[in-house]
């Protein structure tokens, strides 16, 4: 198993997005750190500038979208076009339009609040 973090300048604005989006749960006490839950996975979360200050490391807010990783959230093939018609719905950034690959996969992309990429797909 392996779980992903991320860090985060706004942990209240991204914890309500996986919270309340995503439907991803929590325990966060407001903290500088978050863990969340959903199904078997696992997701933490850690304040980006207490971190770099932790390490030593100069604090460089980023900006845009994130292109050094993407988290995938898997659905049965059946539940990808709900998803995300709901996700439209709720105003979701969608960096890529679903679609169905040349190799069969179908799937889209967003965007957290904080340019993190979330590739959604069977």
């Amino acid at each position: 198993m392996i779980d992903v973090g991320l860090f985060v300048g706004n942990m209240e604005k991204m914890v309500a997005f996986y919270c309340d989006i995503l439907n991803f749960e929590t325990d966060w006490d407001g903290g500088l750190f978050a863990t969340f839950k959903k199904d078997r996975d696992q997701l933490f979360m850690f304040d980006r500038k207490h971190f770099a200050e932790s390490i030593g490391e100069t604090y460089v807010p980023p900006s845009g979208i994130n292109l050094t990783m993407e988290m995938y959230m898997r659905f049965a093939t059946t539940e990808v076009d709900q998803e995300y018609e709901r996700l439209k719905a709720l105003n979701v950034r969608i960096i890529e339009e679903l679609s169905t690959k040349p190799w069969g996969q179908r799937n889209f992309f967003i965007a957290d609040p904080e340019g993190n990429i979330i590739e959604i797909g069977d």
